[in-house]
């Protein structure tokens, strides 16, 4: 059964990790990986990933993006969301980093994973895309 636009959103906004899928261009399959997101109910849905990543160059040429999560327990439940890229900023901040770090690691891991992933990762970008097409189900506990 499809999920209500409430359910959806606040679905969304939980700490899932997320299947980003994007066009890889002609004659490839669509780029599939996980990724961490964050996402408040009626906003956009933000990503970060390396300004140089194979990722940030599909979305820069497709000019949008598919975010999919889903669960298992205590249903079977999922939603997918595509839509436009709306803004890339680059140079992110050690805040925007450590909001997406503490929504899925535990609060004695944050900062840790902040200081590896600002040493490590080299520049990031924030990619904020615009959920225009929804698909949902909570297809029970089959």
């Amino acid at each position: 059964m499809a999920l209500s636009r409430e359910e959806r959103e606040k679905f969304l906004a939980e700490p899932h990790i997320a299947a980003l899928a994007v066009d890889a261009g002609e004659g490839r399959a669509p780029l599939t990986v996980p990724i961490w997101y964050q996402y408040e109910p009626g906003g956009d849905v933000w990503i970060m990933t390396g300004l140089d990543s194979r990722k940030n160059r599909l979305i820069q040429a497709a000019g949008r993006f598919t975010l999919m999560v889903d669960r298992l327990e205590p249903t079977i439940r999922y939603v997918s969301v595509e839509g436009p890229v709306v803004e890339t900023v680059a140079a992110t901040t050690e805040e925007d980093l450590r909001e997406i770090s503490a929504r899925y690691l535990p609060p004695e891991k944050v900062d840790g994973y902040v200081a590896y992933a600002s040493a490590d990762h080299g520049e990031q970008v924030i990619v904020r895309m615009r959920p225009e097409r929804w698909v949902s189900s909570d297809l029970g506990s089959v």
